[in-house]
């Protein structure tokens, strides 16, 4: 029997922030999705080395930018189960809209964008 290549209950794919603040990240998925941390290694200086937060069924890495591995930002999908809730929990925590929930013709998705504080674009969607 082969041992598992991947710890029980993570997806495959992870997207991983590298951000100036990674505590702050967290606190803001906490606050924006009800995010649970599940790992996290600390540098000796306290800054984060490498953290993990469940949203629903994924996982989402982080760490502290420094000189090796400076900041990203990125476009992250998450489905949701109330986008305007969600969108609203989002802004109270210091996001920016980028767009509006809404729901377009054709679309079966409510959807609408934030912009977190290091300017990661989340789109959040609720299958309507």
């Amino acid at each position: 029997m082969n041992p598992p290549f991947k710890p029980s209950g993570y997806n495959a794919v992870s997207p991983y922030l590298v951000v100036a603040g990674a505590q702050r990240m967290i606190d803001f998925l906490k606050t924006a999705f009800g995010a649970k941390e599940l790992r996290r290694y600390d540098n000796d200086d306290g800054t984060i080395m490498h953290a993990e937060v469940m949203i629903d069924d994924s996982v989402v890495m982080m760490g502290d930018a420094s000189a090796a591995f400076p900041a990203n930002t990125l476009l992250i999908h998450v489905y949701v189960a109330d986008v305007d809730a969600v969108f609203a929990k989002a802004l109270a925590a210091g996001a920016t809209v980028d767009q509006q929930p809404q729901q377009k013709p054709g679309d079966p998705d409510r959807r609408g964008s934030f912009k977190d504080f290091p300017g990661n674009v989340w789109s959040v969607a609720t299958q309507q």
